[in-house]
Parts: structure tokens; sequence; C-alpha cells
């Protein structure tokens, strides 16, 4: 390696990333951007993990009263002298994260409103001997942090909707200086909330907190918010006047979000990972943010980061793991017949345009399908093809990680519906035992007609024919007396699947082919000739299977042919 820099995998604080040698994208132009364009209150927003905290701890390390300005040495916000001077290390700053502000209900979840307000309180200390403060001031300050026995924070829920205000008001009185107020992960408590079934009483928490914060705060400088939502300005903005949203859609701060195709080029030209460069831009790149191409930041770092300690050869699903996703089965779980097309299209490859809704409550994220759509594009499961030319967007699928969510998703779905007809998929599965190849031919077609297929002729035939592998496997995974393998070795090779029905000492052999071009003779023949050239039925005879079934099964599109042999 060229060099011994380490890679920031899940590092979001920026004075850690500055000060102990790890590599740092700079997005330090987004605070002269900021001072630059003047709003009272910032809100952005962008999908998870795409460096919204790490910009939000680069904020508070740049404005924080008392910052060490060598932090920022090199980076292109030193190169303005008059805006550094102007405003680095002058300010008192009030900086939280909601990310975890949630709890099973609404009792908890502001237990764990005050922990975090609490917590960023108690870094001011001073207050209590402020001589700026009165003493009725002081004891305000002291009721901000005080504890019980176990350590909880006793503020009444009165105080703790009034806490920004105060807090940014005591500041400003001991220092002479109005507050920047810095919010992350804004929306957090109001997706738990609706999970929860509390979201009423959330929404009017935030919206009394932030309208006191930002609406009738005299000691408020600045305010910036980050989440992954535009929740609806009459939900919990109410009031805002001078109140800025800058959403994927708006070319302005497109490029402070994510990396950019030279950054990512920069990264990988200095780790030597340049030969990388085209399995990147297919798995982690796509992000249309205003007009400009952007990669999540998240998956670049960590590949990275992977392919230096020698862990990994090839891409992997990193964004998958940092939710469960479950957007996208709610919305297939919504999806109409037409809709199922739509997402078809999508998974193999194309666009469909749609009218994209920025400000939704979330009382209105599954009403109908239509504000799925948006929370799909707004979260980073879907992205915009190109500008709008009218008042619809271009949606497509942005990469190869976000389109094998949406293919497991998919999956998931797919086998608990099928599991709803338990007497059909009896039908199916005990049509392999006795050789029927009409019935599974037919099973199997109509099975495959309810499904989402994936037919784009951009994707290796591997692919294809690996997602009506899962199907198949999906569809035994309830037979409790079948034994069930996947690319089991067998003979000289590997074979797709093979079930054991012990019972009845029946061995089935299953090879699936794409049929291109709808060949469905040929498929199912080089089936089952690598079936018998390879002998896979090996193994079924040494478990003491006596008779042995092999299926050589094609499939294109929506169709299938089942020959055996």
């Amino acid at each position: 390696m060229a060099t011994n820099t380490k890679l920031p995998m899940g590092i979001e604080n920026f004075e850690e990333i500055r000060t102990d040698g790890y590599y740092y994208v700079d997005k330090t132009e987004l605070i002269s951007t900021l001072l630059k364009n003047p709003g009272k209150v910032n809100l952005f927003t962008r999908p998870r993990r795409f460096g919204k905290t790490l910009n939000m701890s680069m904020l508070k390390y740049f404005f924080e009263i008392g910052t060490n300005s060598i932090l920022f040495d090199g980076l292109e916000i030193s190169n303005e002298k008059e805006l550094c001077h102007k405003y680095m290390g002058k300010f008192p700053v009030i900086s939280i994260t909601l990310k975890e502000a949630t709890g099973e209900n609404f009792t908890d979840a502001k237990a764990m409103f005050r922990n975090l307000i609490g917590k960023e309180t108690m870094r001011f200390q001073f207050l209590m001997q402020s001589e700026h403060l009165t003493e009725i001031e002081q004891k305000r300050y002291e009721a901000l942090i005080n504890i019980d026995k176990t350590g909880s924070f006793t503020m009444s829920d009165e105080l703790l909707k009034d806490s920004l205000q105060l807090l940014s008001r005591l500041l400003q009185k001991h220092y002479g200086l109005n507050v920047i107020i810095l919010i992350d992960e804004y929306d957090v408590p109001l997706d738990k909330a609706y999970q929860s079934g509390y979201y009423d009483s959330m929404a009017e928490l935030i919206k009394v907190l932030f309208g006191n914060a930002f609406k009738t705060n005299d000691s408020l400088k600045l305010a910036v918010l980050t989440g992954c939502l535009r929740i609806s300005k009459e939900s919990i903005f109410t009031g805002l006047n001078n109140f800025n949203v800058y959403t994927v859609k708006d070319v302005r701060y497109k490029e402070y979000f994510g990396f950019t195709d030279a950054e990512v080029r920069q990264i990988l030209e200095y780790y030597g990972f340049t030969d990388q460069y085209d399995a990147i831009k297919e798995w982690y790149d796509g992000y249309l943010f205003g007009n400009l191409g952007i990669y999540c930041p998240w998956d670049v770092i960590n590949y990275c980061g992977d392919l230096r300690d020698a862990s990994v050869t090839k891409p992997q699903n990193y964004w998958v793991n940092t939710s469960s996703n479950s957007i996208i089965r709610k919305f297939i779980e919504h999806a109409d017949k037409t809709t199922k097309d739509e997402i078809e299209i999508l998974i193999n490859g194309g666009s469909i345009k749609k009218k994209i809704h920025q400000e939704l409550t979330y009382r209105d994220l599954d009403s109908k399908i239509d504000n799925l759509w948006s929370v799909l594009y707004t979260t980073g499961y879907l992205t915009q093809s190109d500008s709008d030319a009218d008042s619809m967007t271009s949606l497509v699928i942005p990469n190869r990680e976000i389109r094998w969510i949406f293919e497991e998703q998919i999956q998931e779905w797919f086998e608990t519906e099928s599991r709803k007809d338990s007497q059909k998929l009896e039908r199916f599965c005990r049509a392999f035992e006795e050789n029927d190849t009409a019935t599974i031919e037919k099973e199997f077609t109509s099975y495959l007609r309810k499904t989402i297929s994936i037919r784009d002729t951009n994707v290796k035939k591997e692919m294809k024919e690996n997602f009506y592998h899962g199907i198949l496997l999906g569809l035994f995974a309830g037979m409790s007396d079948w034994k069930v393998k996947s690319n089991a070795e067998s003979g000289e090779g590997y074979r797709d699947i093979s079930v054991e029905a012990e019972d009845k000492e029946i061995g089935i052999i299953i090879e699936v082919k794409y049929a291109e071009n709808a060949a469905f003779d040929v498929g199912c023949s080089e089936a089952l000739k690598q079936i018998n050239n390879r002998n896979y039925e090996e193994a079924l005879i040494d478990d003491g299977m006596t008779v042995i079934r092999k299926y050589g099964i094609a499939c294109y599109k929506k169709r299938c042919r089942v020959i055996s042999g």
C-alpha cells in the first residue's frame, strides 16, 4: 500500500478523523456555502449513511468557541481567510443527535429526549457560576441537568419543551453572542413514534420544542438540521419564516453529502485500488443529487477498508445492514398489478415517471402507493435518472447494491405469499417426487406469473438463473419432510438444488437454466446434460436414496419448461 492513512470506517467525529490519521474527503466548502446563502434555519435531507452526521460534527468544530483551528489546516475552508477570521471558533454551539431519541412508548421516548438534551447541557456547567447570569437563571440551568438516584434527568415536560431555547438564551447571555443549534437525525423520533403508535404525541413535542428553539428565539444565530425525510412544514415547523430546505432535488449543496466521481477516483488512487473503479461504480454510484452523480460514501469507505484488510475481493452489501429495509417490503405488499409491473421495469434496469411529493407527514406515508414512491426516492432506494422535464420525475434503481435489496425483499414477500395456499404448494412439491413434469411446469409457471421477474439484458445469465433458483428454494422451504440443499458439492461439480425425501428414499436433482430467446428445449437439455455429465446423483445414492429424479428446468421471463431425465 502507498500509505498508512486509516480509512474512517464508521467514524463520524470530525475531530477524531482529523487528529487520529484518518483519510478525509474535504467537505468544508459546505461551511462557506452555508454562510454565503443566509437562512436562519436550514434543513438538509439525504438518505442514511451519506455523511450527514460527519458534516454536522464538522460544523460544530468550526463554529464552537475554543475550537482547535488546526483541525481545518490544509482544507478548502482555510483558504477563505476573512470568513475563517469572522466565524471560526466565534459562537456557542448546541449540538445534539436525535438518533437515539426513541422508545416503545411516549414515556420512554421523552426520557431519551431528556437524556440527550441533558447530556449536551452538562457540557456548559460553567453557567452555574457565570457572573453574567442571575441566581434565578443559574437555578434554571441546574434544573436542566438535575438527575435522580438512577442517573435519569428529571426536567419536567414543560421544561423539556423549552430546553433548547432556555439553554441558548443562557449561553447568549454568558457570552454576549448568539447561538448556533445543530440537530442531527431530526426525523428519527417521528419514524419510531409512527411505528409504535404514539406519533401525534411525539409530533406535538417536537413541534413545540422546535418552535421555541427556532421561531421565538432571539438568541439564535443559525440552525442546521438533518434527516432523511422532509416532514410537512405544517406538521412540526409551523410559523417558521426564514426556513430553508435542501433535498436531493436541489442543485445547491449537491456535492457536500456523498462522494463525487472525482473524490472516489482520488481515494482509489491514494490506496492503490484503481482497478476496482468499475466495480465500485456499478455497486455504489448512481445517485443523482441536483444534477450531480453521487456515490454512497458509507459503501465506498467500507469496501476500500475491507480491500485493504484483504477480507473481501469483490463488492459487498454494506448499506443494507444499516436499516431494516422494511419500507420496500411494505411497498411490495401494497402494490397492485400495475405497481408490480412498474417494479419489474425498475428491477430490469428501466425507469418510470412519478410525481414526487416532497413534503409528507408520517401519517401520509403508506396511505396510498404514490406516497410510498416518494419515500423510496427520498430515502435512497430510488433516484432520479435525469433532471425533471416537467412535474414528473424519472425514477430508477441507483445501483447493483440497491437492486439486490429489492430482489431480497421480493423473494421474502413471494415466499410468504406462496405459503398462503398450502394445498397448491403441497401439490407442486409432491409432483417432483412423482415425476409429474406437467404439474411442475403448470404450477411453477403460475408462481412465476405472480412474482416480479428479472429479464434485464444487462444482467448476466448467472444472475437470472439465481433468481429462479431462489424462487424454487423459497417454495421448497415449506416442506418439513424434505432435506433441501442448494449449490452443494456432488460428483464433479455443484448441483443447483438437491432434495432428499428420506422417508420415501427419493432423491431429487434440479438444474435451472435461463432460456435465452425462449429456447426452452435447449435450456432443459443443457441442464440435464450437466446433471448426467457431472454425476450429481452420487451424493444422493451415498445417502441411501434408491430413486433418483433428475429435472432440467429452463425459464424465460414468466414461463418455464420442465424435462425429466
